[in-house]
């Protein structure tokens, strides 16, 4: 962890993110360790939320953390498939794709990826993409034969992420991924990221979403749940849709060595920073 001194935590972090007396304290706890983070929804479409989610990657990076991007992008995809007139239908949350549809999501996923290393540089981060045209690191089987091309991680070749890091780089990483005939497939955002934070042993998993956390039946949020809690907020359909996979995936995630998984709300200006540097933390934190 490099040596950082008050004066010049007060020129990195923002006025309205975490106090320097609280960041102070967590400056070690993350010591070499990979945090990954998966954004998505709101943050990848509003230019707001998408500069100050930069900025925050930016901040950690130069605070020493090792902070790696998995992104997604299923906003963007929707906007261009309606573009040009391609219908999407939707299986248990995940896209059915065809053949055009994955060349759409393919160039989509990486135009997207190339803006954040873009805006990473603008910030003084540097950055290396990582994508399934340039420096692919997932290997996948075919999910179904329905879904199409709509892959499972099946291996990840941790070496790229390593060397990425070595060099004090940023890992950006689009949730795409090759078969072994080199086939371009779809990897839900949130399963690759998962999946990558079990493999790399990373230290946290953050899902920035488009929600406040796991909320309860008067729509407060649930500081934090475990394997028990998460099976009665299902039962009592506390929990229902979208949000049931999210949430078994992050237990899962977090039931293979992963120590801390989060679900924190990308709405909010400087969550992920909030989460990792204060007391209170943001959002739902899973544990096993």
């Amino acid at each position: 962890m490099l040596e950082i001194t008050e004066e010049v935590l007060q020129k990195i972090l923002p006025s309205d993110g975490p106090s320097i007396e609280e960041v102070k304290k967590y400056l070690v706890k993350y010591n070499d360790e990979y945090i990954v983070i998966k954004c998505g929804g709101s943050v990848l479409v509003d230019e707001n939320l998408f500069n100050i989610f930069i900025s925050d990657i930016a901040i950690l990076n130069k605070l020493g953390f090792i902070p790696i991007i998995v992104h997604g992008g299923g906003k963007r995809i929707n906007n261009k498939l309606d573009k040009l007139g391609i219908k999407s239908n939707f299986i248990k949350g995940l896209r059915v794709t065809d053949k055009d549809t994955i060349e759409v999501i393919e160039q989509v996923l990486i135009e997207f990826n190339k803006e954040i290393i873009e805006g990473l540089k603008k910030f003084t981060c540097k950055s290396q993409t990582i994508n399934s045209k340039e420096n692919n690191i997932i290997t996948v089987v075919q999910e179904s034969d329905e879904l199409g091309y709509v892959g499972a991680p099946t291996t990840i070749n941790t070496k790229i992420i390593n060397k990425i890091v070595d060099e004090k780089k940023v890992p950006v990483i689009a949730p795409l991924g090759l078969d072994n005939n080199n086939q371009t497939f779809n990897i839900n955002a949130d399963t690759a990221a998962g999946f990558i934070a079990k493999k790399i042993e990373a230290r946290r998993l953050i899902i920035m979403s488009d929600v406040e956390g796991v909320l309860d039946n008067d729509k407060k949020l649930i500081p934090e749940i475990n394997s028990k809690s998460i099976k009665d907020l299902i039962n009592s359909e506390t929990v229902t849709g979208g949000m049931i996979p999210k949430i078994n995936n992050c237990l899962d995630v977090a039931s293979n060595g992963v120590k801390g998984v989060v679900i924190i709300d990308g709405r909010k200006n400087h969550s992920i920073l909030f989460e990792l540097l204060s007391d209170k933390g943001s959002g739902t934190l899973i544990r096993q």
